[in-house]
């Protein structure tokens, strides 16, 4: 047993080292080690380690796959149809202050991308503060940081917000719903708006010398509004069958949604989009578009860490993790569930500073819940779930914020101003991002505490 425990250990380490160390080639890295662990499982190196190809397919998360591809789709459609550019004229029509604009712009970048992939809704917001910025012959920088970090905030926001909220609802079996109110108690959504409008005050401040005044010349128009009633109908749905139970909750006889029924909502809506456009463009320029802009490396990379994360739970490292961090104080206590509760929490921001927070998320999920099974039985006081979990989504998420490689949402941004021919190093990112994420993280640390303990 001993043996297995430090194979599986030395490949999981060498499997993040690579993957941290060569961003471009992580999805490769999570297939070859999860190919490692089928293989060495199916020949049976250690008697007590099967773990076969059925074994390895039954890990991966379809549902969540399913979710990210179909929403992926039709975030591409709602992007083409210049719906989002209009809504940001509409805003900039309204507010002609610049420091008040690039605040509304970082909370309306918030607010999409509690519903909308946090990269996507950088592409969508951020060419029109550049735009702006270059009007007025001011640097788009400042703007840019804001939006990148608002919009990776406020992904924690919802079930379809970001893949770490996605991964978390399946772990902690929460649906759509339970992110705003979850058994009476306010949801993550409350505790991130609390974290982004704290936040916004930390934007303000920043840009509080942009005394510059701006007005729009002319208004964006949508002739194809369907895409957004796409997105709005993929929401709505994901809304209403949350009211139906999965089959492990449902009760004798009663009616249950299948695992994977998010994945083929999400699946469904954009596939009509998809064919009503091929058909009234009679071509399928659309779909390979769409196609194209599917974010494959995500897909692969999950479906990796799918298996390799069900591999070292077979080999019993998860467990071994549980325990450990369970045991830093032991007794079970109030303080020691706190002790616990901050080292998940502050740990997974500094993590997720560094390495990319799915990865990251998909790994502790697993510890998160032995964790919180070995304290509830070692003080007798019950833990409830959502205590360690949102923590870890708070952590995880917000975390990211800290560095320029810390989120996807942050490497978009630089990359559009790199583009723009302004090159940002990591000093100036972090005078605006430490304070940012500190509030905010600080903010759902308390909330999530006194709300879930």
């Amino acid at each position: 047993m001993l043996n297995l425990t430090v194979f599986a250990t030395i490949l999981f380490v060498i499997t993040y080292v690579l993957m941290f160390a060569f961003q471009k080639i992580r999805p490769y890295v999570a297939v070859a080690s999860a190919l490692i662990f089928v293989v060495v499982g199916s020949i049976g190196l250690f008697p007590d380690f099967k773990y076969n190809f059925i074994d390895a397919l039954n890990q991966i998360d379809w549902n969540v796959l399913m979710m990210i591809t179909g929403t992926m789709g039709t975030v591409y459609l709602f992007i083409e149809s210049d719906m989002p550019k209009l809504l940001s004229d509409i805003l900039v029509s309204k507010i002609h202050s610049v420091k008040w604009l690039i605040v509304v712009l970082s909370l309306f970048a918030g607010i999409i991308s509690a519903f909308v992939d946090n990269v996507a809704t950088v592409l969508m917001v951020a060419p029109v503060a550049i735009a702006l910025c270059k009007e007025l012959k001011i640097s788009p920088v400042p703007a840019i940081i804001c939006i990148a970090i608002s919009s990776n905030l406020q992904g924690a926001a919802t079930l379809v917000g970001d893949t770490t909220s996605i991964l978390l609802a399946k772990a902690a079996n929460l649906d759509f719903m339970d992110f705003f109110f979850s058994e009476g108690k306010p949801g993550m959504f409350w505790v991130t708006e609390a974290g982004a409008l704290l936040s916004a005050v930390i934007i303000y401040f920043k840009m509080r010398k942009e005394t510059a005044s701006v007005y729009l010349n002319q208004r964006t128009k949508v002739e194809d509004k369907v895409p957004t009633i796409l997105l709005l109908l993929t929401v709505f749905t994901l809304i209403a069958t949350s009211f139906i139970p999965y089959k492990n909750n449902a009760a004798e006889g009663q009616f249950y949604k299948p695992d994977i029924a998010n994945g083929l909502i999400c699946l469904f809506y954009f596939l009509i989009g998809i064919t009503r456009a091929t058909i009234k463009t009679k071509s399928t320029d659309t779909l390979k578009g769409a196609l194209k802009e599917i974010d494959y490396y995500t897909l692969f990379l999950l479906a990796g860490l799918f298996v390799v994360i069900g591999g070292i739970s077979e080999a019993g490292i998860i467990g071994k993790i549980g325990d450990a961090l369970a045991g830093i104080s032991g007794d079970g206590s109030k303080m020691s569930i706190f002790i616990v509760y901050s080292i998940i929490v502050w740990m997974s921001v500094l993590c997720s500073a560094f390495i990319d927070n799915i990865p990251y998320t998909a790994t502790m999920l697993p510890v998160v819940a032995i964790v919180t099974q070995q304290l509830s039985q070692a003080g007798g006081i019950q833990i409830h779930p959502n205590l360690m979990y949102f923590g870890l989504l708070v952590g995880a998420t917000l975390g990211g914020n800290l560095t320029p490689i810390g989120a996807s949402a942050n490497i978009t941004g630089l990359g559009l101003l790199r583009k723009a021919g302004h090159q940002v190093g990591t000093r100036e990112f972090m005078s605006y991002s430490v304070p940012f994420t500190l509030t905010a993280v600080i903010t759902g640390y308390l909330l999530v505490w006194f709300i879930w303990m």
